[in-house]
């Protein structure tokens, strides 16, 4: 996954806007060009809206991919794991709850707060 996401990512259960990253493994990765600026609206390496940069780090964020970490919904409070460079934003009818537990365990993240609601 690349912080640009975070520019189009939202809560799939609230539609909270951004959904905030926590990563615990990345890698750096050759940069490709591009010709603009990617970001429109939120800026997921500095963590702020883009009007207010006054110059963003675009090559030195499209050098960075993030292979394992988690998302955490600011409105509603559930989590979503990335695991292999890949979120899973499944709301929670379509998760499972010893599944969640088992990737929480993986990341490191805590147990109590964190798992979907029934």
């Amino acid at each position: 996954m690349r912080y640009r996401l975070l520019d189009v990512l939202a809560c799939p259960v609230c539609r909270s806007f951004p959904l905030e990253l926590h990563v615990i493994k990345r890698n750096e990765v050759e940069l490709k060009s591009r010709s603009k600026p990617t970001c429109e609206v939120y800026c997921g390496l500095l963590n702020r809206q883009v009007k207010d940069l006054e110059s963003a780090p675009c090559d030195d964020c499209m050098r960075i991919s993030i292979v394992e970490g988690y998302l955490v919904c600011r409105g509603c409070g559930r989590w979503f794991p990335i695991l292999d460079g890949i979120p899973e934003l499944l709301p929670d009818g379509l998760r499972n709850r010893s599944e969640e537990e088992e990737k929480a365990k993986r990341l490191g993240i805590p147990a109590d707060g964190l798992f979907i609601r029934d």
